[in-house]
């Protein structure tokens, strides 16, 4: 799984030089998913999951507060949650999942971007059987024997924990990924290097320098849309 993470941590420095663009797009999900129930994350736990991720992009509190009173306010602007799947150069696979109050622009600018480097849209299902719904959660300061023996302490029953660099990445099922943040911060753990509900590819691809360049200006594209919350792919960067 160790590539994998190195395509999470990729994602994440990528993002982390488009601050502006990151805070954005946070800031606008955040407030949708307060909008959408409590704006309280200890009583609303799509919100309380929105907001540990933020916090992992560093993006700041003012922003994450500013999006939650925005909520409060309670207007009736509606949005949709809608994936799409597609195939990028040479076999490589694509997931977009997105948040959008206008379904025919953001279907018309996903297309384009599949459309305009070298890939095409699937139906849905096309992409998605290949690829594990996961709760990745990455912290430092612990081994991964302590984190092991932390998860039994807990009667968690995660997926595998291994240790990448400095830090020890836990990948669990989705629905346990607050019972394994809950057993961090029971250990003083409250900074959490990755905290993401991901879609992690069964089997990765290699492609050919000109098929990964061609490659990373689809994804570019795809992230840099408005409506786009997350991409996903089975390509070795």
């Amino acid at each position: 799984m160790g590539r994998k993470w190195n395509n999470i941590k990729e994602k994440k420095a990528s993002k982390d030089a488009n601050t502006s663009r990151i805070y954005a797009k946070f800031g606008r999900e955040i407030y949708i998913v307060a909008r959408q129930g409590e704006p309280d994350p200890e009583l609303n736990q799509a919100l309380k999951f929105v907001v540990e991720r933020a916090k992992t992009y560093n993006v700041p509190r003012a922003i994450i507060d500013r999006a939650i009173d925005k909520a409060k306010g309670g207007d009736e602007e509606n949005f949709d949650e809608l994936r799409y799947e597609g195939f990028g150069p040479n076999g490589s696979m694509v997931i977009v999942d997105t948040l959008t109050n206008n379904v025919n622009r953001t279907a018309s600018e996903v297309r384009a971007a599949f459309g305009k480097n070298g890939g095409n849209m699937g139906v849905s299902g096309s992409v998605a059987y290949m690829f594990d719904a996961t709760a990745v959660i990455g912290v430092s300061g612990m081994s991964a024997d302590d984190v092991l023996e932390l998860m039994m302490e807990h009667d968690l029953d995660v997926r595998d924990v291994l240790e990448e660099e400095d830090t020890v990445i836990v990948y669990a099922e989705p629905e346990a990924f607050h019972a394994v943040q809950t057993a961090f911060k029971s250990a003083g753990i409250d900074s959490f290097e990755v905290a993401e509900l991901t879609m992690l590819p069964q089997n990765e691809i290699t492609l050919d320098d000109a098929s990964k360049e061609q490659f990373e200006k689809l994804l570019d594209v795809l992230e840099d849309l408005e409506d786009v919350r997350q991409v996903y792919h089975n390509v070795e960067l």
